[in-house]
């Protein structure tokens, strides 16, 4: 959807809206680098999603400030316009203590909840008093979110209509106080990492006190129908809950929420017109002629982006190649895989064992296939500004997205739109979410190292014009629901509830 089109759509359906956002992560942060104070933007999806939506309706995004700069730009009320230099929203920043941030975001969020969703088999780590410091960190969100509403009559008057959009799984208990203190305000939660079933899901000590405050939404969004599925199945079996399957809602101590499959997408039209501007073009030039990450010579080039997490299938994506490359010694001195990352949750113990691994099982390859002027796999472990890894796109052969289990990738989608020259191909795991819209994708199950193998080398030996039909119907799809399709469609379903 074009932006005027939304806009317009969005005035036309909603009217005068305050559109508050809440979400743990923030959309850029600010360090300190010597005595100067640098921005740094944020590499997460669900931020690099959210904030054209932001920037078109001029709303106000709550999050943490984790930068060691960020209360100094801030002010006294934590608030900054951004973009700088077009402030056309406003960041309000919530500051936590170290305590809040070790069991809030590292402990609950990230040691249960986390591998609870992501049927990764990875065991949770329960701690009562960590979730005690998650609802507190949840009530300290509602709070701000409060004070937004009452600034917001004081400003607007009462004839503003204000939507509150939580995001993801940080903010389970928040439309719960929230409701509390309103309960006629329209609140939603979009909820990025998958659902799991209920069996699983039962072993989680505070179930009820998560699904309680889950409930306490107007409308729940998850990235597809099984994740909504799950959901709805999960009340069955913990509440005394009203489960309508005909219109996907469920019932609850008298209040209703909806829960409704909305697939999150890109801005497919900037990413596309990004990767073929004349930035992109240098910087290819420049990556062909003296490249500082990939050094050694290659014939074929693979790549992946990830951040350093376990749900993202890397330790089994390296033993792929390594089955492929014992099969097809040809291709020693001629392919390259580079594994860009950044590292994630590095004081949590799971994370320091996978990089551990991950460089392992690197060397190892290495040391098996590589000669003195070449070797196969390279990990570069740093962020990269947008532009670059829109020129890496359109230089690779493969583009390997293989998580163990995603709510949706927005890597894929992102990817699949800046692949202007039709040049590689996407392969995809089927427990992505993405891999429900993108199936002209080679599709993997990344937990079958032969066949993983197997589909790396159909990807190398494919013709282009099978990556040119395969990669221009997906690209369709893309642009008949990209990110301004997703926001108006989940926040006009909310409005109408």
């Amino acid at each position: 959807m074009e932006k005027t089109r939304f806009n317009n759509l969005i005035k036309e359906k909603l009217g005068n809206i305050n559109l508050i956002v809440a979400s743990n992560r923030e959309p850029v942060s600010h360090e300190y680098a010597g005595k100067k104070i640098k921005t740094v933007n944020s590499v997460g999806g669900l931020t690099i999603a959210l904030e054209p939506i932001m920037k078109n309706l001029n709303g106000t995004w709550i999050a943490y400030g984790g930068g060691n700069a960020d209360k100094t730009v801030s002010g006294e009320k934590g608030k900054i316009k951004l973009p700088e230099g077009e402030e056309s929203y406003t960041l309000k920043r919530i500051f936590l203590s170290k305590k809040d941030i070790n069991d809030y975001y590292y402990g609950y969020a990230n040691s249960v909840l986390w591998p609870l969703c992501h049927i990764v088999y990875m065991k949770p780590i329960f701690n009562s008093a960590q979730f005690l410091t998650y609802d507190d960190v949840n009530k300290k969100f509602a709070g701000s979110i409060i004070e937004e509403i009452e600034e917001s009559k004081n400003e607007n008057g009462l004839d503003v209509k204000n939507i509150i959009w939580l995001q993801d799984y940080h903010l389970a208990r928040c439309a719960k106080y929230i409701k509390e203190y309103d309960e006629n305000i329209k609140i939603s939660i979009f909820w990025h990492i998958p659902w799991p079933n209920p069996e699983i899901f039962s072993i989680c000590s505070e179930k009820h006190e998560l699904l309680e405050g889950l409930l306490a939404n107007d409308l729940i969004g998850f990235q597809i129908i099984y994740h909504c599925q799950n959901f709805l199945k999960t009340c069955e079996w913990e509440l005394e809950a009203q489960v309508n399957w005909s219109d996907y809602s469920v019932t609850y101590n008298g209040h209703k929420t909806w829960v409704k499959p909305f697939p999150i997408s890109v801005d497919a039209d900037y990413l596309h017109h990004f990767a073929l501007s004349e930035e992109t073009e240098k910087i290819i030039d420049e990556i062909k002629n003296n490249d500082e990450i990939i050094e050694p010579p290659y014939e074929y080039l693979a790549i992946s982006v990830d951040r350093l997490d376990y749900t993202k299938g890397i330790p089994e994506k390296f033993r792929a190649i390594d089955k492929m490359l014992k099969e097809h010694h040809e291709l020693i001195g001629k392919f390259v895989f580079v594994q860009f990352g950044v590292p994630s949750r590095i004081y949590i113990d799971a994370y320091k064992k996978l990089n551990e691994e991950i460089s392992d099982i690197m060397g190892d390859i290495n040391w098996k296939y590589g000669t003195e002027e070449w070797r196969p796999i390279i990990g570069y472990f740093k962020q990269l500004e947008l532009g670059r890894y829109l020129a890496y796109h359109r230089l690779c052969d493969i583009m390997i997205v293989s998580p163990l289990h995603d709510g949706m990738n927005l890597v894929a989608k992102e990817y699949i739109m800046s692949n202007t020259d039709y040049k590689g191909i996407l392969i995809l795991s089927k427990f992505a979410g993405a891999s429900k819209e993108l199936y002209d994708s080679i599709l993997v199950n990344p937990y079958n190292t032969e066949c993983f193998a197997k589909k790396i080398y159909e990807a190398l030996i494919m013709d282009k014009e099978e990556k040119e039909r395969r990669t221009a119907k997906m690209q369709n799809i893309i642009m008949e629901n990209d990110i301004y399709d997703w926001a108006y469609n989940f926040l006009t379903a909310l409005y109408l509830i």
